[in-house]
């Protein structure tokens, strides 16, 4: 299921990407990451990716706007967001943009890797 897969983590704080990107490759599973929605959009290519984490507040635009120009492009991905500042308004255009998880930080080791998972499976 897995075979030759990533996951995309799209978030503008470096010291949270180096983080996730250790601890899915200690879990195996490999990553890939971006600084910013105009990085991901440049260079990822979905075709091998297994899922997207993306932060709701990045730099230059919308997490939720980047899934949104996602959704409407050729590759369907699950796709988890995160976010360090929630609202109900924040939540509730994640899950109307199909979001797998909706996690808040800080959020637990497994509580991410148990939303891969499932996000993937579901897939």
């Amino acid at each position: 299921m897995l075979a030759g897969k990533r996951i995309y983590i799209v978030d503008d704080d470096s010291g949270f990407l180096k983080g996730i990107e250790r601890l899915l490759r200690a879990h195996g599973l490999r990553a890939r990451t971006f600084l910013s929605a105009q990085a991901f959009e440049a260079e990822a290519d979905l075709r091998d990716a297994a899922c997207l984490i993306v932060d709701v507040h990045l730099g230059d635009v919308s997490g939720i706007d980047l899934i949104r120009r996602m959704l409407a492009g050729p590759a369907a991905v699950p796709f988890i967001v995160v976010t360090g500042n929630s609202s109900e308004t924040t939540r509730l255009a994640a899950a109307a943009a199909g979001c797998c998880a909706y996690l808040e930080k800080p959020f637990s080791s497994k509580a991410l890797l148990d939303s891969i998972r499932s996000a993937i499976e579901l897939h």
